[in-house]
């Protein structure tokens, strides 16, 4: 089925939640699975995969430590692009824009909702740093569960959530003999603009 615009929400975002409420409905294994690509200052790129955890006509939401290689190079370089993938469906969502941290009330509140291990894991691990061996990590944790036994335990400063403000949203709906179909919407004069790319 091909992307008539007259089928398709002006809004990308109400786009974006049909076509993940229909990733989430076919039973996709973290169908909130999205690649975040940046670049250092220098211009090196680097990509992972992270999960989305919320999103809004603001923008789209992961957490993370802040101290990491991909905290450290989104603050040196706030220029991201976002992938969504879902092969069952032969579908992906692009997205480019700006990044920046979300305020702290936003962190706190996710972080309260996070399992206890998940909240001990924030305190645990210094991400993307050299360790001697994995003991390093559970033997931290274990010392952190002793600490804040029968007690709550705090976000730590290190750790919050980031925001995507795009600038750019692209549709793609995969078709036999990659014939695809893409739309593209873009930001111009604060409204969202549609565009049809070729394949």
């Amino acid at each position: 089925m091909y992307l008539k615009e007259e089928n398709i929400n002006k809004n990308p975002f109400k786009q974006f939640e049909i076509w993940f409420e229909e990733a989430k409905k076919i039973g996709l294994k973290d169908p909130n699975a999205m690649n975040v690509a940046s670049a250092s200052k220098d211009g090196i790129p680097s990509s992972r995969m992270v999960l989305l955890k919320s999103y809004d006509e603001n923008g789209f939401i992961f957490y993370t430590n802040y101290t990491s290689r991909k905290s450290r190079e989104i603050i040196e370089n706030p220029n991201v692009a976002l992938n969504f993938f879902w092969d069952a469906l032969e579908r992906q969502v692009r997205v480019e824009g700006k990044i920046q941290k979300v305020e702290i009330k936003v962190s706190d509140e996710y972080y309260k909702s996070r399992s206890r291990l998940s909240q001990l894991g924030a305190h645990a691990s210094e991400q993307s740093q050299i360790i001697e061996n994995y003991e390093v990590i559970t033997d931290k944790l274990e010392a952190l569960e002793d600490k804040y036994k029968g007690k709550k335990i705090p976000r730590p400063d290190h750790w919050g959530g980031f925001i995507i403000i795009p600038e750019t949203i692209e549709f793609w709906q995969g078709h036999e003999g990659r014939i695809h179909d893409r739309l593209k919407f873009f930001r111009k004069n604060e409204s969202w603009n549609i565009e049809r790319l070729s394949p």
